[in-house]
């Protein structure tokens, strides 16, 4: 548990860092790397990818020009990317990247971070956002670079897959996980002995809890050491109620429509109003800033034909949320730190403190070890 809390030592002076402002700026200097839909590098050209195993490396290692912010130490100017193998919702074969970045020492493990970028688009993605493209990987960076220099190697995987399924809980989970594979497959480092911590905060908390859960039954052979987490949606549907109309995080609404229509393949189009419709082209392509901005305080109600109006009880929709819902999948075997923020009696905005809590109580009383905050 000591190099969990070493590691949320740096994570947490990153964040103290954000609010003095002592930030240096991301180097400008970069040409716009192409997008993922436009780079061959994230396409699989090998044959079958069922002939492939979980955390296979399929394409790569390729170098990387990086655009950070820094604190305290250099910010990494080049990484190294890997196509690899991983499972999608559905349980198909599928294909992402992750993002690895070694420090100059001798490393003291490996660190998933697991990105909050919460994206629909290819522009959202952080292989692609780190190279200094769409809104660039912000302040993320920070906390990177302060990982790579306090002696870790750091891989950084588009969790989401190739067709961004974001909030697809074991689609994330089992992509975080086999970005530890390929990371070690290329490091040529053993997995029993190489000891592994996950972070992620928001959507990167969704692939980090969900891992978590998977782990002992998907991917055993790793030396998983603990995992920290925060701003944990752990009952989507509670979530959509507490955020419908609101300024903040309603946009995330027709978000999930569009993401979860494509990880499960589902066509939501005959329950939507032609306000619906529009919402969710709107937000196809977009990152959060941009959904929560351009449908702020959209309600589901506006979404949906009146014949549609309990629309979470929709045996389909139903049926999704509770696939969704943490802790069905499992009881994790490592140390967890879960963090969530409650602002307003209920949660920060957008996810639920007592779910929260209660998800926290479940894993203590299975045996795991847990601090909730």
């Amino acid at each position: 548990m000591s190099h969990l809390r070493r590691m949320g030592a740096v994570v947490a002076t990153a964040a103290i860092a954000l609010v003095a402002g002592t930030l240096s700026p991301a180097r400008a200097d970069a040409a716009a790397p192409p997008l993922p839909t436009a780079d061959p590098f994230y396409t699989y050209d090998g044959g079958s990818l069922a002939d492939q195993p979980p955390g296979a490396v399929l394409g790569g290692p390729r170098t990387v020009d990086i655009s950070m912010m820094s604190l305290l130490g250099p910010a990494p100017t080049s990484g190294t990317q890997l196509l690899y193998r991983t499972t999608d919702e559905l349980g198909n074969p599928s294909q992402t990247v992750t993002t690895v970045f070694e420090p100059s020492g001798t490393s003291k493990g490996i660190v998933d971070y697991l990105s909050y970028y919460d994206g629909l688009g290819p522009a959202c993605s952080p292989s692609y956002t780190m190279q200094g493209g769409g809104a660039g990987i912000g302040q993320e960076g920070i906390a990177i670079s302060m990982l790579v220099n306090a002696g870790y190697t750091v891989t950084v995987p588009d969790f989401e897959g190739e067709d961004l399924h974001w909030a697809a809980g074991h689609e994330s989970g089992k992509s975080a996980l086999d970005a530890i594979r390929a990371t070690e497959a290329y490091l040529g480092a053993a997995p029993a002995t190489t000891e592994v911590a996950m972070v992620g905060y928001s959507g990167g908390s969704i692939a980090g809890e969900w891992a978590s859960e998977l782990a002992p039954s998907y991917a055993p052979e790793l030396d998983l050491i603990g995992t920290a987490i925060g701003g944990i949606p752990v009952d989507l549907g509670h979530i959509l109620s507490y955020v419908d109309g609101t300024q903040d995080w309603a946009g995330v609404i027709p978000a999930a429509l569009v993401s979860l229509g494509r990880a499960f393949d589902v066509d939501f189009t005959p329950y939507l109003s032609p306000a619906g419709v529009t919402a969710t082209q709107d937000v196809a392509d977009g990152c959060i800033l941009d959904f929560t901005k351009s449908q702020a305080g959209v309600t589901i109600s506006d979404l949906v034909k009146p014949e549609y109006a309990d629309f979470l009880h929709i045996p389909v929709v139903a049926d999704i949320l509770k696939k969704l819902t943490m802790g069905t999948a499992g009881t994790p075997r490592i140390p967890m730190l879960m963090v969530n923020g409650n602002s307003d009696g209920t949660g920060d905005g957008i996810m639920i403190a007592a779910d929260v809590k209660g998800l926290a109580t479940q894993y203590c009383k299975a045996g795991d070890t847990v601090q909730y905050d």
